[in-house]
């Protein structure tokens, strides 16, 4: 019985190290992944029409959401200003921000014209006065 105890011990311990092991290496990957060389930096401001609806203000986000279904996309997101100290430099003008990453050039140009894509600035754009784009490749 003790011979068992032990053994049924050991294996929850080699179990829980092997799980935080995976866990560990998952998160380095990650953390390395989102600085790979040649990955492309998607950065999207948009200005929302004067004098919505709040409705269709908090309902902007669902642009989001679709662009998110784009197989080719690394990770989305989104936000609005945040209430840093104004200094001249910063614009906060912005309604908000959208920032996606691409693992290449080939991706992007996948998104671009991806029909998830094409639809969502067809179902979104009436709400919109103003988008400006930065397209980023990481050097480092």
């Amino acid at each position: 019985m003790k011979r068992r105890h032990f053994i049924n011990k050991s294996t929850a311990s080699i179990a829980a190290l092997t799980l935080t092991s995976v866990a560990a290496k998952a998160n380095i990957a990650t953390e390395k992944k989102d600085s790979i060389p040649g990955t492309i930096v998607h950065t999207v401001f948009f200005w929302l029409k004067e004098g919505l609806a709040e409705q269709d203000i908090q309902n902007f986000t669902g642009f989001f959401e679709e662009l998110r279904k784009v197989p080719t996309v690394q990770s989305l997101h989104y936000g609005k200003p945040a209430l840093t100290t104004p200094r001249e430099v910063v614009d906060n003008s912005f309604s908000y921000n959208l920032i996606v990453t691409f693992a290449n050039i080939d991706d992007i140009n996948v998104y671009e014209t991806h029909p998830f894509h094409l639809k969502a600035i067809e179902k979104y754009s009436h709400l919109w006065t103003k988008v400006k784009v930065s397209d980023t490749m990481l050097v480092a």
